[in-house]
């Protein structure tokens, strides 16, 4: 059984693919808490109002689009965001997405 999950490459990120993985609140959350914390993130340490099913299915939506990498350091699964290489492949959308306000009422 392979521990690490596959992510894809830079040469194979999708445009599309990304701005699907990022429609959803949950996961523009993930985001934003992963670019705030400067650091890797446990996945059960987000502030995020799901299951830990659902938690999960949003980690592996963000993890194939390429906006974060998992990894596992002893039982724990991180999360890191990829903002290098999303930079590389689409200059200034991570910024965009993180320096945002929140939906106006």
């Amino acid at each position: 059984m392979q521990r690490t999950p596959p992510h894809p490459e830079l040469a194979d990120f999708d445009l599309q693919r990304v701005l699907e993985a990022l429609v959803d609140p949950v996961r523009r959350s993930i985001v934003a808490q992963l670019a705030a914390a400067g650091e890797d993130v446990r996945c059960g340490a987000f502030d995020i109002p799901v299951s830990k099913s659902t938690a999960t299915h949003h980690f592996n939506v963000l993890r194939e689009a390429g906006l974060i990498r998992q990894y596992y350091v002893g039982t724990a699964r991180l999360n890191a965001l990829r903002r290098e290489d999303m930079d590389r492949a689409f200059p200034g959308l991570l910024d965009a997405l993180t320096q945002c306000p929140g939906p106006r009422h």
